[in-house]
């Protein structure tokens, strides 16, 4: 069992990680439905490379934005990791 100091550094830990997903799953919900669907008629009024923003959002821009995330959130895990001392480099022999 872990000592009370560990337990409180790792319940800081996955708070910071379920904050952390929680912006990613905020960002990602309003490109993709906010402007893929909700605000498609407004973004519409603009065009990119021949086509209506609305509709890139709705065909590309959510799947660029979900990439995006990924790369942010792991770049962000690994700062939470070291931060947290549970990073693969600090040796700690966790799993």
């Amino acid at each position: 069992m872990p000592e009370p100091r560990e337990r409180d550094n790792l319940t800081a830990y996955w708070r910071a990680n379920l904050r952390l997903v929680g912006w990613c799953l905020g960002a990602w919900f309003a490109v993709s439905f906010g402007c893929g669907i909700l605000l498609v008629d407004l973004l519409n009024r603009i065009p990119l490379f021949g086509f209506k923003l609305g509709f890139w959002f709705a065909q590309q821009g959510s799947i660029f934005a979900f990439l995006i995330l990924i790369f942010f959130y792991a770049w962000r895990m690994n700062i939470l990791d070291r931060r947290y001392g549970v990073s693969e480099e600090a040796g700690d022999g966790g799993p």
